[in-house]
């Protein structure tokens, strides 16, 4: 399988992602794919303090990850109806906002 040419994801404005499923249930792939892409050894060297958390719960609970900033804000998003593009869109839009640097590297 070749290597994924995906530009790596940035969690440098970043403090804490917690991502929470219900393994069993049938609609958890996109919150799967997202732990998946923010959890990678390659997204977590971009931010070593950035804390990525799993909570699997077998309570057939809604799959949410519950993202906190450095600067306090926070960003809910519920995978149920979402797909893994449309959160790691909404993701790294807000963490382009917030670092400078991240928005010089997204207009080369």
């Amino acid at each position: 399988m070749a290597a994924s040419t995906k530009p790596s994801v940035i969690l440098k404005a970043v403090k804490k992602i917690v991502v929470q499923f219900c393994p069993f249930e049938s609609n958890v792939r996109s919150t799967r794919e997202f732990l998946v892409m923010v959890g990678s050894e390659k997204s977590r060297a971009t931010n070593m303090n950035c804390e990525v958390k799993t909570m699997v719960k077998h309570d057939k609970s809604e799959p949410v990850v519950d993202i906190t900033y450095t600067d306090g804000e926070r960003l809910v998003m519920k995978g149920a109806k979402l797909s893994s593009s449309e959160m790691l869109s909404a993701f790294q839009s807000r963490c382009i906002a917030k670092d400078p640097q991240a928005k010089a590297g997204a207009k080369k």
